[in-house]
């Protein structure tokens, strides 16, 4: 009597490099509200309330990604300007703006994003694809994408 194996046939492996999937690109939103450099903090300030958002990123005439704005940077303004007693309007956004804004490939698997966003505390990533911002992911897009995954396995 024979030894059987009770494994399937399994499949040769392939040296071709594969599709990555789940893609932070397949998930990142490019519909994004975005600030100017020379615009002032109030507008900004504005434009956060009204959108309901925490932050944005700062583009110049070539939609190339120059900064970040965040409320934290509207709210140091705020208070910088009550204590040398400055009025509001003599700031911009690219006085205020951070500009070494960290960013996140298109390409990367959204469990790497994830990862990345447990490393850095960082709220949301640009998205920069031949020198110009392509969109921003979340760690609420990669929430979304995680239970849209789900069932799916994951490697």
């Amino acid at each position: 009597m024979g030894i059987k194996s009770f494994q399937g046939s399994r499949k040769q492996q392939s040296n071709t490099v594969e599709e990555i999937p789940f893609r932070v690109r397949d998930y990142m939103s490019t519909t994004l509200i975005t600030f100017k450099p020379e615009q002032s903090v109030e507008e900004v300030i504005k434009s956060l309330i009204a959108n309901r958002i925490s932050g944005g990123p700062v583009v110049n005439d070539n939609y190339e990604l120059v900064g970040i704005i965040s409320e934290g940077d509207c709210l140091k303004q705020i208070s910088d300007s009550r204590y040398y007693n400055m009025p509001m309007e003599q700031d911009n956004v690219e006085k205020r703006m951070i500009k070494e804004v960290e960013t996140i490939d298109g390409n990367m698997n959204v469990f790497d994003a994830a990862k990345k966003f447990l490393d850095s505390k960082i709220r949301r990533f640009p998205i920069v694809h031949e020198g110009k911002l392509v969109g921003q992911i979340s760690q609420k897009d990669i929430l979304k994408a995680a239970l849209e995954l789900k069932g799916h396995n994951w490697k």
